[in-house]
């Protein structure tokens, strides 16, 4: 059988490193793109112990031509499309852009494999995000959406392109519904990660507090490494379709905190409600968690729980790492990296 080829968009990302590292693992050329922009970002590939294996070439989702030339260039046989503009606070302050790659990005890609042959298969990762303000709970493939940021709206309407030219032109093209999933390469702009790489330092004195919005939120948890084995799982159906990967648990952003502080340890108290929210350790007395209004978004996103029990009937996945485990693993990365002094580096 001749060597499968894939082309991995957005390869300096969290998702990017695991799948890369998972791809070559099965004898893949793994090809990864990225922004010129971003060509300094390859430090999570590093970390996956992969940067010499994957093949990058700058592409700019919003340049169709280039996004032609790359497909017919490399001629992959698999690509997962996992550039955007990922962070949900920014869409708000960037709609416009984020539209544009989140959205019209994908319809180039969509469109640049259809002009080659239509023989490669597509991924495309779509977002519970895109469920916002929930209709039913929990949420599976034909739970209605109503996005509450422009980074949603944007991944809506790649998702229905997606399933356009799924339909309309027979490509075997996928979407990913892939409920929040995490790992210790999270940039630290997501609350998960802020919350573990803070409370590290905090632990190892480099930092007095953390910060954060609205502790309520609820968010079903898993882990990154779980989630790109079903993206990979969905391109070897035989039929491209759209599944929801998820651990079927919610927890809120205070229960993260709870068992992330435990793990770096220390015992929180909690007093105050809402705004007013601080969480004191116990054994110093000190106040090391708040609120801060600033962090909350305009319209908020209060709870989400996957279904994903046709993952597991059709395609046979299923997530291995608990929310404890989880919470575990980004703890100890992180205070492994305090410890040495790297999370005093803006790129981890």
């Amino acid at each position: 059988m001749a060597q499968r080829t894939a082309l991995i968009t957005g390869i300096t990302g969290q998702d990017a490193a695991y799948l890369a590292k998972f791809l070559l693992e099965k004898d893949y050329r793994v090809v990864g793109t990225y922004r010129r922009t971003a060509s300094s970002n390859l430090w999570r590939l590093e970390e996956m112990g992969v940067l010499d294996r994957v093949e990058l070439i700058p592409m700019d989702l919003l340049e169709m031509t280039n996004v032609v030339r790359v497909i017919q260039k490399v001629r992959p046989s698999e690509v997962y499309n996992l550039g955007a503009q990922s962070f949900v606070g920014v869409s708000f302050e960037q709609a416009v852009y984020t539209s544009q790659v989140n959205a019209i990005g994908v319809c180039y890609l969509l469109e640049a494999v259809r002009a080659l042959d239509g023989a490669a298969r597509f991924y495309q990762a779509s977002t519970s995000e895109m469920f916002g303000k929930v209709r039913e709970e929990p949420q599976n493939e034909d739970t209605p959406f109503y996005p509450r940021s422009p980074y949603a709206v944007a991944k809506v309407y790649a998702h229905y392109m997606t399933v356009n030219y799924r339909e309309a032109h027979g490509l075997h093209a996928s979407c990913g519904i892939l409920f929040n999933h995490e790992s210790p390469l999270r940039g630290r702009e997501f609350v998960t990660r802020k919350i573990t790489a803070s409370l590290a330092k905090i632990a190892h004195g480099q930092q007095d507090v953390l910060e954060l919005g609205n502790l309520e939120a609820k968010r079903d948890w898993g882990y990154a490494a779980d989630y790109v084995r079903g993206m990979w799982m969905m391109l070897q159906h035989p039929h491209g379709d759209d599944y929801v990967l998820a651990t079927g648990e919610s927890h809120s952003v205070r229960e993260f905190v709870d068992k992330a502080a435990e793990c770096a340890g220390f015992r929180l108290a909690w007093e105050g409600e809402a705004v007013s929210a601080r969480g004191i350790d116990r054994a110093s007395g000190k106040t090391i968690v708040r609120v801060n209004p600033d962090f909350f978004r305009p319209a908020e996103v209060e709870s989400l729980r996957g279904d994903a029990s046709k993952a597991r009937r059709v395609l046979g996945w299923q997530p291995e790492v608990t929310f404890e485990q989880l919470v575990e693993i980004m703890m100890r990365a992180d205070m492994d990296r305090a410890a040495r002094g790297r999370l005093l580096h803006l790129r981890f």
